[in-house]
């Protein structure tokens, strides 16, 4: 019982220390203006919340987090909020499914990290670029192509980087302690 109290603390605090880690990054990294540098570290911090923490810290920590950056005044607008915490959702779910848990493998994370990038592009390309672009924002035709650059090429690039690094610093940070 002790030990498992012990485990518990062990994800609680690890948990915590990632969550302050992605606010932390969202406000330091925004004033760059650089998507591929801000996405890639939050992409990074899900991926090790969801497979070190657990499946509640982590898609909890999916879901609040572009709401988190847009109360701090950072991210686009709050019409593609909603969007940007689905394709997070699946991210950490994909990357917590596919990377085993406690059985986690080098083959596994590479595998969870191109279908979780995948995935997490097409949902954020849907739900924006072919959704709340045009049907909900109805911007000028320029300002389409800007915002739908943004949220294109761009997040899936981001989803794969933050997998690379995924894969190298996981079993760093990683222990006896995987749920």
């Amino acid at each position: 019982m002790a030990k498992t109290m012990s485990l518990r603390t062990v994800h609680i605090t690890r948990a915590a220390v990632l969550l302050a880690l992605l606010v932390a990054w969202q406000y330091a990294s925004a004033p760059l203006g650089i998507t591929l540098i801000t996405g890639s570290g939050v992409n990074l911090i899900l991926a090790c919340c969801a497979v070190t923490c657990g499946f509640a810290p982590g898609l909890l920590m999916a879901l609040i987090s572009p709401f988190l950056a847009r109360m701090l005044g950072i991210g686009p607008t709050w019409v593609f909020v909603p969007f940007i915490a689905a394709g997070n959702l699946v991210f950490a779910l994909i990357w917590r499914l596919l990377s085993g848990g406690k059985r986690y493998t080098a083959v596994r994370s590479v595998i969870a990290a191109i279908a979780a990038a995948i995935v997490k592009f097409a949902v954020i390309y849907i739900g924006i670029v072919q959704i709340a672009i045009p049907l909900i924002l109805k911007p000028s035709e320029k300002a389409a192509e800007t915002l739908s650059a943004a949220f294109s090429v761009p997040q899936l690039i981001s989803a794969l980087i933050a997998g690379g690094l995924a894969i190298a610093v996981l079993p760093i940070i990683t222990s006896k302690t995987r749920v």
